[in-house]
């Protein structure tokens, strides 16, 4: 009988398979396009979750944020213990917490409810996405990184680009549950799929005391920084609220990074955010994250607002992730061998940048809007995979599970902010196509800044050989 608290081995028939290494990114890749279907579907669900438990934007927006409160917060101590358990151990049972949470959701009577059962469900993507980018760069040899995470790109923009699409079909047909039921099935594929063909850990650190202090500190001033945006996108609270919440951010913020300096198992390793390629990365991943998850949001409030319906929306905004998926599979056979992981990234951010640009000048425009997608999700298709190859060329395989944790921390981030700025814009501009302009011009100055950033990077940084 199979130990629950070891690592199993793979069938020597996978294990001395050539493509064992693409098995196991195949594996991942089940679990990085059902993260990414879970995200993008939710956010066709906010109308009617809006209908259903008569609540506003900046109520709903909870189902999303609170979610991604709890992944922030998990993100990197799951790639620690990861690192010294196993990490195939906690992405399997990561995947178990993560599909029951799912059948949990679909059955919730309240948005409360709901909200509290997303929060289960994040405590398991935790488990699954701190090691997935970890996964993938230790099966593969290092001269396919680039190559494999682009694989594992791909899987999560198909996930992203079937999200709105199926999401529009499921809440016009269905009902919003089944948002939810639809992660079951492919929850039950991933974890088979993981037992059979992900390798075991082979290189592993010292276990140590787990930081609970850290990640106190990290849980309190991400929390409070998102509340204090809820609350000024039109969340019921106090007046005094968003100065008192943006204090306590600031504050737990700075006693987190202080304590991460000498706590003796600190959550986040300071001394890797410490190298240029790390630091710059992460800041990219945010960046990165933040504009494309920014019109998931937008888009179905824009349009379904100016009379289309979610099914419309969510086949509009299918051409985001489109283009993301054919950047991610084609930019290593289409882009020059010569590019390294720099120049990438620098095209990739300035071309989301230049999309996110023209989208302001015709947000309701479906024919305009489809195009612009396409071209901000190329960009970032051709950035995210060589920006991650950067952060994970920098860090010894050993702590592969701790900056991969990192690298979705960031990413967790930039999703919570892209979901929050536009949620501010839209509460703050009255009508809505005068929101979404604000709303992109944001996003556009974002990617500019992520492109300026990448450009920082030196070619020994960026792991141009990987």
């Amino acid at each position: 009988m199979p130990s629950l608290t070891r690592e199993s081995r793979r069938p020597p028939r996978v294990r001395e398979h050539r493509h064992a290494p693409w098995f196991a990114v195949g594996a991942v890749c089940v679990g990085a396009f059902m993260g990414q279907l879970d995200a993008s579907i939710v956010t066709l669900a906010f109308p009617a979750l809006q209908r259903e438990f008569g609540a506003s934007l900046a109520g709903v927006q909870w189902v999303s944020l609170g979610y991604l409160l709890v992944l922030v917060a998990l993100l990197a101590g799951a790639g620690r213990v990861a690192d010294t358990a196993g990490r195939k151990l906690i992405y399997l049972y990561g995947f178990v917490v993560f599909t029951a949470a799912s059948a949990a959701c679909g059955l919730a009577p309240s948005l409360p409810a709901l909200v509290a059962f997303r929060l289960v469900q994040a405590a398991g993507a935790a488990m699954l996405q701190a090691n997935s980018v970890a996964l993938v760069v230790s099966s593969v040899p290092r001269s396919r990184t680039r190559a494999a995470l682009g694989v594992q790109a791909a899987a999560q923009a198909l996930g992203l680009a079937l999200g709105p699409a199926l999401g529009g079909v499921l809440v016009a047909t269905l009902g919003w549950r089944w948002v939810f039921w639809i992660n079951v099935p492919v929850g039950l594929v991933a974890i088979v799929a993981g037992h059979y063909l992900l390798p075991r850990t082979r290189l592993r650190r010292h276990a140590r005391r787990f930081d609970l202090a850290g990640l106190a500190l990290l849980a309190t001033a991400t929390t409070c920084l998102l509340l204090a945006a809820s609350a000024v996108s039109g969340l019921a609270l106090p007046p005094w609220s968003p100065p008192v919440l943006l204090g306590a951010a600031v504050a737990a913020g700075a006693a987190f990074w202080r304590w991460e300096q000498r706590a003796p198992s600190a959550l986040i390793d300071v001394g890797l955010l410490r190298g240029r390629a790390v630091g710059l990365g992460l800041v990219g991943a945010l960046g990165g994250y933040l504009v494309l998850f920014g019109p998931l949001v937008l888009v179905p409030q824009v349009l379904v607002a100016t009379g289309a319906g979610e099914l419309a929306a969510g086949l509009v905004l299918t051409a985001l992730p489109a283009g993301f998926a054919l950047a991610a599979l084609g930019a290593e056979r289409a882009l020059p061998a010569r590019w390294g992981n720099r120049l990438r990234c620098v095209a990739g951010a300035a071309a989301t940048a230049a999309g996110a640009g023209l989208l302001a000048l015709a947000p309701g425009r479906a024919e305009a809007l489809t195009f612009c997608l396409v071209a901000m999700g190329a960009g970032l298709g051709t950035f995210l995979p060589a920006n991650n190859s950067v952060v994970m060329a920098a860090v010894p395989e050993r702590m592969s599970g701790t900056a991969g944790g990192m690298v979705n921390m960031a990413r967790g981030i930039g999703t919570a902010f892209g979901i929050a700025v536009v949620t501010l814009c839209l509460h703050l501009v009255a009508s809505y196509l005068p929101a979404a302009r604000v709303a992109l011009g944001v996003l556009a100055a974002v990617a500019a800044l992520t492109a300026f950033t990448a450009a920082r990077l030196r070619d020994g940084d960026a792991g141009e050989g990987g």
